[in-house]
């Protein structure tokens, strides 16, 4: 029997419903329809295949927003999530998934995204490439520090007195969409031990000492950020302090801290210091207390130094087989030219150099410029060179060049908003013989793969998801798109 004919004057806002989740929608919510046909997104720890209690929050004309009240019956695609904080802190959204369902929730966002925003219905979209590890895995964490903590919903109903943690500091990361509240944690799963007990032993100081927390509103306050982080390969660790004004005695005592729990662990300890009204983890000036100031880790066979603030993707292990798959999907011969676009600190172009003739490594920001140079000259690359470029006119620099650096392959890992349009018809235009996407979100890469195949200028390969960050939604995506 057909269902019934439905209409969104049948619902109210506030009004409980009962579904079955058979898909999975954005972020962390899942899809359903009701008995009578209307379709439902429920927001919440959901997973596909639960059965659940859920109030409709908003009213569509043919769909409704709810959130999750509780699961009657739960999916057999659950697990029990091992953090204390799932839920509250807005991390790992998907830790009550299986790992395995994980990935093929993530196969299926890349294919939807490819179907349905590129116009690629049916497309090859391969199985994800699995981490090895699901926890620890994390090279950085970046914990705020906020002067209004984020109450759990347990203790909404208790005096401040009776509560096990201070309303008015915390160290953690900011509550789903409140940047004045922050979760404090004990712990973060995803990182390794050492970021942990950073994490408790600032904490204790900042504390002890009752230092002043950063306001938003105010723009008055003390401590701003912390950011640990953790080279895999060589063991160095690094913990980077961000606080508004830079107190020289107090730097010292937390120095003491800080060496006297991890000893010869603690490679650097570095003060960044800012008065900017924001909360990004950067300072305006960084002063080294301890070490170097950097740490190295190694790629593969290269070496890069990584100070407080440099780009680095997070998840070491995972991208050494990211980077593989672009060299495999680029497939550079030793006589050809490739350019590495959205470069950063060049890691991609150092991946490339050993195969092809020359790579020419394009970036706007100058720090990861610097940062690129550095890492050729120390990993003993002469063949790549870098260029400060907006890629909006990346057809006049390369009509500037050399004919023997024009390019016969063209690597982009854009931002999460993908190629900027005049970049696509540039490179319509220009007709490398291979063009291979590094893609952050499947949305841009889809619409973006639409945009260089228009005309039949370009005919799109398999596209090989890679999964970088396990129990979240995030995906990294390998695609060529091969010259017609």
């Amino acid at each position: 029997m057909a269902p019934r004919a439905t209409s969104a004057a049948m619902y109210t806002k506030g009004q409980r419903i009962e579904l079955e989740l058979t898909d999975a929608g954005d972020g962390q919510a899942c899809f359903g329809k009701l008995p009578e046909g209307m379709a439902v997104f429920v927001a919440g720890p959901v997973a596909v295949g639960d059965r659940v209690e859920a109030s409709v929050t908003k009213i569509k004309r043919n769909y409704l927003e709810a959130k999750l009240v509780r699961v009657t019956a739960p999916s057999p695609a659950r697990v029990d999530p091992p953090c204390p904080h799932f839920g509250h802190c807005g991390g790992c959204k998907w830790q009550h998934v299986r790992y395995a369902e994980q990935l093929q929730l993530k196969r299926k966002v890349v294919a939807d995204a490819f179907a349905h925003i590129g116009g690629f219905a049916g497309h090859a979209v391969a199985d994800p490439i699995p981490a090895a590890r699901e926890y620890g895995y994390r090279n950085k964490l970046e914990f705020s520090f906020g002067d209004r903590r984020y109450r759990l919903p347990e203790e909404m109903a208790l005096d401040e007195t009776a509560l096990a943690k201070p309303v008015d500091f915390a160290l953690g990361f900011h509550a789903p969409g409140r940047f004045d509240k922050v979760v404090d944690l004990d712990a973060c799963l995803l990182g390794p031990s050492e970021m942990n007990e950073a994490l408790a032993l600032v904490k204790r100081f900042a504390r002890a000492r009752r230092l002043s927390i950063y306001n938003t509103h105010t723009h008055e306050g003390f401590l701003r950020n912390l950011v640990v982080r953790k080279a895999f390969a060589t063991g160095e660790f690094m913990v980077y302090l961000v606080t508004s004004a830079h107190d020289s005695t107090l730097m010292a005592e937390l120095d003491a801290v800080l060496a006297g729990h991890f000893g010869e662990r603690l490679t650097t300890f570095v003060n960044g210091v800012t008065s900017r009204k924001n909360t990004v983890a950067r300072g305006e000036q960084d002063i080294v207390v301890r070490g170097p100031g950097v740490i190295t880790e190694k790629l593969g066979a290269f070496r890069f130094a990584i100070s407080p603030v440099s780009f680095f993707q997070t998840h070491t292990a995972q991208a050494e087989r990211l980077y593989e798959e672009t060299l495999r999907a680029a497939d550079p011969k030793p006589d050809q030219v490739v350019h590495d676009l959205y470069c950063g600190t060049g890691t991609i172009s150092l991946w490339m150099a050993g195969r092809c003739r020359s790579v020419v490594g394009c970036e706007l920001e100058p720090s990861s410029l610097r940062d690129a140079e550095a890492n050729a000259r120390d990993n003993g690359v002469t063949n790549a060179r870098f260029l400060a470029l907006d890629l909006k006119h990346y057809a006049r620099a390369v009509r500037e060049l050399p004919d023997a650096l024009r390019p016969d392959i063209v690597v982009v890992d854009p931002p999460r908003a993908g190629l900027h349009p005049d970049l696509i018809t540039e490179l319509r235009a220009l007709r490398p013989q291979r063009i291979v996407y590094v893609s952050c979100n499947p949305a841009s890469l889809a619409r973006d793969a639409q945009g260089l195949c228009m005309e039949g200028a370009y005919r799109l390969g398999p596209v090989q998801p890679v999964d970088l960050f396990p129990h979240t939604a995030h995906v990294e995506s390998v695609a060529a798109l091969e010259r017609v």
